[in-house]
C-alpha cells in the first residue's frame, strides 16, 4: 500500500491521515527504531519535573498489574512524545528493548510515523494502532492504544498513556481501559490543583484584604481568578502577561496588575498613587524537599543558611542587627562578622532593593509557608494549618530559632488536630509527613472512625507496624 498498490481494506481515515503526516516528515518505514532524546540520567530529573509524575501511583496501580497479567507494557510520555515511564512484564520489557520502546526515546509522529502516542499526540483523542496500522514495519507485530492526558489549568496536553503489546494479546477493550484511566489521572490532577488554590488563596488573602472591600482579585500565574472583592464580578481568566502593570479586562475596566510572588493581585488604579511597587518574596521552607524561594516570581536558589538567615528576617519585619542574628542562627557563640558575610552573599541573590541593612530587613510583601500556618493555628483553623504545612520547618537546620520555632509549630499543630476529634482531618494528618510515625493520632483516628469505614484495615495496619517499630 505504501507502494501505491491498493490493499485489500482501505486504511481506517485516523491511520491514512496519520500516514500522509508522517511521510510528510520524511518518516522511513524501514526505519528500525525511533530516536533517542533523553540519556538515561537525564531521566531521574524529567520525572521528578513533569506533573504526571504526581499521578504515576495511580497508573501503576490501576494499569501495571494488568499489563503484567496480559503480555503488555505500560508507558507514559511527556508533551514531545518522550518517553518517561515504562513498567509491564519483565520478559516483555527485553522485547520492548528490541524495537526501542524505552524511555528516552521519542514517538511523535514526525520521528516514528504512525503509533498509538504519536498520534494520539497529534489528534488529541483516544487511538489505537492495530498492527501494520504503524506506518514502520518493525512495530507491524505490536499493537497499541494510548490516551492523551491534559492539565486541568491550561488544558494543554500534559503527555500520554500507552499500553503497547504483541499481537497475540490484543483485547478490544484496551482503549476504553487507557482513556478511563487517563481521566482518572486528570481527575485527581484537578483535586491537587484544587487543593493547591486552597493554599495559594490562604497564602494571598491579606493581599486582597488590604484592598478594604476595593474591587479586586487574585490570579493565578496562569491567570485563574481564584478570590475577588466583589465575588461574582470577574469573569474566570483574565490574560496577564509577565512584566506588564495594567489590563483591561473584557468588560473595558482598566486594573493595575500587581506581581506576588505565585501569581498576581488585580485591583482597580488607586487615584494619584505614586508609591513605587514592592518586590513579592515567596518562602518555602517547610518540607523535605530544598527550600523554595520565588522573587516576584522567579525561583531563586538557596541553600540552608540563606534559607535561615530569611526565616529569622520574615519573623522581623522591623528588622535584625548583625549581633540579634548572629544569637538567633548561631546562639551565644555566634559571630557577627560572619553573619555580615553571609548577608552580602544574600543580597547578590535577592538585591539590595529587596534586603536592606542598619537594620538588616526585607523590603519587600513577604509571604511565608511557616507563617501560614502559624496565624492558622492562633485562629484555631487547624485544616487551614495542615494544609499549608508541608512537613518540619527547615529539618536540617539546628539554629537555635529555627528549631524553636519548628518544636513550636509541629507541636501546636498536632495538639489542633487532635483536639478536633474530625475523622477526616485526623486521617489526613497520619498521611503527613509530620503524623505518618504518630501512635497516638493512628489510635486517636480509630477511636473516632465508624466500625464499617474502609479506611480501618489500613490504619489498623499501620498501628500495628508503627508499635512493633517502637
Amino acid at each position: 500500500m505504501l507502494a501505491g498498490d491498493s490493499g485489500p481494506v482501505a486504511p481506517r481515515r485516523l491511520v491514512s491521515e496519520s500516514w500522509r503526516r508522517s511521510l510528510a516528515a520524511h518518516v522511513d518505514p524501514d526505519r528500525r527504531s525511533p530516536p533517542v532524546v533523553v540519556q538515561e540520567t537525564e531521566l531521574p530529573d524529567m520525572r521528578a519535573a513533569h506533573p504526571l509524575n504526581a499521578v504515576m501511583p495511580l497508573l501503576r496501580s490501576t494499569l501495571v498489574s494488568i499489563a503484567d497479567e496480559a503480555m503488555h507494557v505500560m508507558l507514559v510520555t511527556d508533551a514531545d512524545g518522550t518517553i518517561l515511564w515504562r513498567e509491564g512484564a519483565a520478559r516483555l520489557l527485553v522485547s520492548a528493548d528490541e524495537v526501542g520502546l524505552m524511555p528516552g526515546t521519542r514517538w511523535t509522529e514526525d520521528a516514528i510515523g504512525t503509533n498509538a502516542m504519536g498520534t494520539t499526540l497529534a489528534v488529541d483523542a483516544p487511538v489505537t494502532i492495530h498492527s501494520a496500522e504503524h506506518l514502520v514495519r518493525t512495530y507491524h507485530t505490536w499493537t497499541c492504544a494510548a490516551a492523551p492526558v491534559h492539565d486541568p489549568d491550561t488544558g494543554a496536553i500534559l503527555g500520554a498513556i500507552d499500553i503497547s503489546g504483541p499481537l497475540h494479546t490484543v483485547h478490544p477493550a484496551m482503549v476504553q481501559l487507557v482513556s478511563a484511566t487517563a481521566q482518572l489521572a486528570e481527575n485527581q490532577l484537578r483535586v491537587r490543583l484544587a487543593i493547591a488554590d486552597e493554599q495559594l488563596r490562604i497564602r494571598n488573602m491579606p493581599h486582597l484584604a488590604s484592598l478594604r472591600g476595593q474591587t479586586g482579585a487574585l490570579v493565578t500565574p496562569t491567570g485563574r481568578v481564584i478570590a475577588s472583592e466583589p465575588y461574582g464580578a470577574w469573569p474566570e481568566r483574565v490574560a496577564v502577561a509577565p512584566g506588564v502593570d495594567r489590563v483591561v479586562l473584557d468588560d473595558g475596566r482598566e486594573m493595575t496588575v500587581e506581581t506576588l510572588a505565585e501569581g498576581y493581585l488585580l485591583h482597580a488604579p488607586r487615584p494619584g498613587s505614586t508609591a513605587p511597587r514592592r518586590s513579592a518574596l515567596s518562602l518555602r521552607f517547610m518540607g523535605d524537599g530544598m527550600p523554595g524561594v520565588l522573587l516576584d516570581g522567579r525561583s531563586v536558589p538557596v541553600t540552608l543558611r540563606p534559607a535561615e538567615l530569611l526565616t529569622a528576617l520574615a519573623l522581623n519585619p522591623d528588622g535584625l542587627t548583625a549581633e540579634q542574628l548572629a544569637l538567633q542562627l548561631y546562639g551565644a557563640d555566634g559571630n557577627p562578622t560572619t553573619v555580615r558575610g553571609e548577608i552580602l552573599r544574600l543580597r547578590a541573590l535577592i538585591g539590595s532593593d529587596v534586603l536592606h541593612t542598619r537594620p538588616y530587613r526585607l523590603a519587600a510583601t513577604v509571604d511565608t509557608d511557616f507563617q501560614t500556618v502559624r496565624r492558622a493555628l492562633r485562629e484555631r483553623r487547624p485544616a487551614e494549618a495542615l494544609r499549608a504545612c508541608g512537613g518540619p520547618l527547615l529539618p536540617r537546620s539546628d539554629a537555635p530559632a529555627i528549631r524553636d520555632l519548628r518544636d513550636e509549630l509541629e507541636a501546636g499543630l498536632r495538639r489542633a488536630v487532635l483536639g478536633t476529634g474530625d475523622a477526616d482531618l485526623l486521617a489526613e494528618f497520619v498521611a503527613h509527613p509530620l503524623g505518618r510515625g504518630d501512635i497516638e493520632a493512628h489510635d486517636r483516628l480509630l477511636d473516632v472512625l465508624p466500625p464499617n469505614d474502609s479506611r480501618r484495615p489500613e490504619i489498623r495496619t499501620r498501628l500495628r507496624r508503627l508499635l512493633a517499630e517502637a
